[in-house]
């Protein structure tokens, strides 16, 4: 009982801290993928208890993060306080998690407890880990299961291992990549005379795989498809299976995850401190192995780095860095695995410096195309179209510019922003006339008397100084094999629709701007 009570006050301790970094952020409508599926399919099972959306196009994602969010807005009501709120009691779970999975990796260490802390505190503080914190997403949920099966499997635990599994596969269709690894594990520590595998691992190994069959029977019975649909398996799956796009996408998820975002700070300084604490062992009586049970973690956490990134590199057409949400907590543990074993005052140098450097990720945008929803860039994109959308109701109300319904030329997500009241950015719908994107391509199929105002936006980071631009080769291999295309600059449509610029915003590198189409009498 004791434990319970601990373990509840530290998870709404830390939620409480989270929710207060994130409370200016806690209103926000919700952004891109949060409204083109999640919150829709969301608020299909809040509204109608579909697990399979019929408001938005399926993809055969298992649905536990939808219900979560769905029975959340039973309780507290639908807003996006509630959406943001509930999925950082999820994120400060998974802290709490990483924390565990610490001090039971460095038990045997007497910094064991200030490493945990530290392994938690520079997890929290990673701009993809923080701004994917509040966000209708499913990888954090899935890092944290992931996080508790690894706990578990580390203490052989498998009825544990088991459930977390279950659900972290029930979260993301994907964390089933869970079973390989831990079955590898299992069979290295029985080969290596430490451990036999009892039969309740194979119990725990074979469930989450019966738990996704089960789902994929479902959906094939309600759509006709075992997961996704036939647009979603061609991007995600049959489009990507070329080896150059494959070899380059494993570079990028590597790029991702080591170094983006500041994250090459942390890699540095445990790469540095490992390199260290193997010399002074040297110098001292020769190597020194670590305890058995890091050196299991250390393992395990490789054997899953390197699954997912595989894995990532094989399937998935966009190049989304959340979608590796789940190695982050095991990587922060074995960042201060070497980092905890250099002088105390070192060590916590160390972590303050990255603390600060993690901190300036949030809203430093790096020089080249990237997610919004990296870091704090996606609260920007969300705040100017906020503020297009209010202008544009405002004036299909008062008729000006272009009279009452107005059609509206613009590119997803912002469709859905105009049309669907439910996402935050407008009271009643507008006039949508959808484009598919804003290259060049996609407005030679736009005709000139389709539309009455075009609604632009920096739908891509595209900075002064763009290295995809810059760089010889980049641009050519990026438009190949990951279908980037640059946006068609305002002045070109501006002379090819007859277009005069009636609004104009602008925040952080950002902006949109809408412009009215000019008749000519």
């Amino acid at each position: 009982m004791r434990r319970t009570l601990t373990n509840t006050s530290a998870l709404l301790g830390v939620w409480a801290i989270l929710v207060v970094l994130h409370a200016p952020l806690l209103k926000l409508p919700y952004f891109w993928d949060e409204a083109g599926y999640y919150v829709p399919a969301a608020l299909d099972f809040f509204r109608h208890g579909l697990l399979i959306p019929a408001s938005t196009l399926p993809t055969g994602h298992t649905p536990l993060v939808m219900v979560y969010l769905g029975l959340a807005w039973h309780v507290f009501g639908f807003s996006p306080v509630v959406t943001r709120t509930a999925m950082m009691l999820a994120a400060a779970a998974t802290l709490l998690a990483t924390a565990k999975l610490a001090q039971s990796v460095f038990q045997a260490r007497a910094w064991a407890t200030e490493a945990a802390l530290a392994s938690a505190g520079l997890l929290a503080l990673a701009p993809l880990f923080f701004a994917q914190s509040s966000m209708a997403h499913l990888d954090l949920t899935v890092a944290l299961y992931t996080t508790l099966a690894i706990l578990a499997l580390l203490r052989g635990r498998w009825a544990g291992f088991g459930v977390a599994s279950i659900l972290a596969v029930l979260s993301k269709e994907t964390a089933v990549i869970l079973v390989p690894v831990a079955a590898v594990f299992l069979w290295r520590d029985a080969r290596r005379g430490t451990r036999p595998i009892p039969p309740a691992a194979w119990l725990a190994l074979v469930s989450p795989c019966a738990a996704l069959a089960a789902w994929a029977i479902y959906y094939h019975h309600h759509t006709g498809f075992w997961t996704g649909n036939a647009g979603y398996l061609q991007y995600n799956l049959y489009s990507t299976l070329n080896p150059v796009r494959i070899v380059l996408s494993f570079v990028r998820r590597v790029y991702e995850v080591f170094l983006s975002g500041f994250n090459g700070v942390v890699t540095t300084m445990a790469l540095a401190a490992a390199w260290w604490n193997r010399k002074q062992a040297k110098a001292a009586q020769g190597p020194a192995r670590a305890p058995a049970e890091e050196r299991r973690f250390i393992l395990l956490t490789a054997l899953l780095v390197g699954a997912y990134l595989l894995m990532l590199s094989v399937v998935g057409g966009a190049i989304l860095p959340r979608y590796t949400l789940p190695v982050y907590p095991p990587l922060a543990v074995l960042a201060l695995m070497y980092v905890g074993r250099l002088a105390r005052r070192v060590a916590r140098a160390c972590c303050i410096l990255a603390a600060i450097f993690l901190v300036a990720g949030w809203f430093q945008n790096p020089p080249y195309p990237f997610p919004f929803e990296d870091n704090l860039a996606y609260a920007d994109f969300v705040q100017l179209h906020q503020q297009a959308a209010r202008y544009l109701s405002d004036s299909a109300a008062a008729g000006d510019p272009g009279a009452p319904g107005a059609r509206i030329l613009t590119a997803w997500p912002a469709t859905n922003e105009l049309s669907t009241p439910d996402l935050g950015y407008v009271g009643a719908p507008l006039g949508v006339v959808p484009v598919e994107g804003f290259g060049a391509a996609d407005f030679r199929a736009v005709p000139p008397g389709s539309f009455d105002l075009l609604y632009l936006y920096s739908r891509k980071w595209e900075p002064p100084g763009n290295w995809l631009v810059c760089v010889p080769g980049l641009e050519g291999i990026e438009q190949r094999y990951f279908g980037y295309e640059p946006q068609v600059p305002a002045a070109a449509l501006e002379e090819q629709f007859h277009l005069q610029l009636v609004a104009r915003w602008e925040r952080r590198g950002q902006w949109a701007a809408i412009y009215k189409r000019i008749t000519h009498q």
